[in-house]
């Protein structure tokens, strides 16, 4: 029989999703305050005397803000898929398919993840900039798929390792090829996991700011992040703008959560419980 949770627990549930949600409320606030009350006395206030859109209508019409969110949007779309697909294959791979250095390649994938990205900019740009990659969305794809790829591939190791070999046995006898195995068998009931790797790599390539800045830095071909830090004048820090384009920003994460809460729960919880 399950315990009821106490008024205390209410208590500090309620207390802990203000202060999760305070720094989210807080920029909502900014975005709609006209810039008088961004400033001075008027600063901290919670209400709005004067709640206005202007704000969110400069993103959009005095701003590329249009051309930031498409970059965005291209780029981490193109680099989850290449990434999944990539770490898919070799998730399988390394958690059924016995070969030699299997051992090393983990080593090798784990190595990758622990550099630190200002320690490879250089190289990778003067790489980029060889290839004529710079300023396009292919130079931001490269690598941020090089960075997602080591989480991708171990995280999604662990779910193929969940599921019974004995149904690859039986696709073997049935005559499936390691192919049709994999895309068959081992695909349909991993993708809990790969779903949830892929939003973990969308959001990290959506977020992600330093390459964007280094590689890219036409108008034209700027992503959001780095087209946000560039909304500030010589003079003059528009805060009300930055609110505004954070929310935009934020919103579309917001939104695929929560529609898809349900598979990166399951994803995430997978294999938890030991029957």
């Amino acid at each position: 029989m399950q315990k009821k949770a106490g008024p205390l627990f209410y208590v500090f549930l309620v207390v802990f999703v203000f202060v999760v949600m305070f720094p989210f409320l807080w920029v909502l606030l900014a975005s709609l305050k006209p810039p008088g009350e961004l400033f001075g006395a008027n600063a901290f206030n919670f209400i709005i005397q004067n709640p206005t859109f202007d704000n969110y209508l400069r993103v959009f019409t005095q701003r590329p803000f249009g051309t930031y969110l498409w970059n965005s949007t291209v780029v981490a779309t193109l680099t989850t898929v290449v990434s999944v697909i990539i770490a898919s294959i070799a998730a399988y791979a390394i958690a059924w398919l016995n070969f030699r250095g299997k051992t090393i390649v983990l080593g090798l994938v784990l190595a990758v993840s622990m550099f630190p990205q200002i320690a490879t900019i250089s190289p990778i740009f003067m790489f980029l900039q060889s290839m004529g990659l710079t300023n396009s969305w292919l130079g931001l794809i490269i690598p941020y798929t090089t960075f997602a790829l080591p989480l991708a591939i171990w995280n999604m190791t662990v779910f193929f390792r969940k599921i019974p070999y004995d149904l690859a046995e039986a696709a073997k006898i049935d005559g499936a090829s390691i192919f049709q195995t994999m895309s068959k068998v081992f695909f349909p009931l991993a993708m809990p996991g790969i779903f949830t790797t892929a939003i973990i790599v969308f959001i990290a390539a959506w977020n992600e700011f330093l390459f964007a800045l280094t590689i890219n830095t036409e108008e034209a071909m700027k992503t959001v992040p780095v087209g946000i830090v560039m909304f500030q004048g010589q003079y003059t820090m528009p805060w009300g703008e930055i609110s505004a384009a954070a929310i935009v920003v934020t919103i579309p994460l917001v939104i695929m959560v929560l529609l898809f809460q349900k598979r990166i729960v399951s994803g995430l919880t997978s294999g938890a419980v030991k029957e």
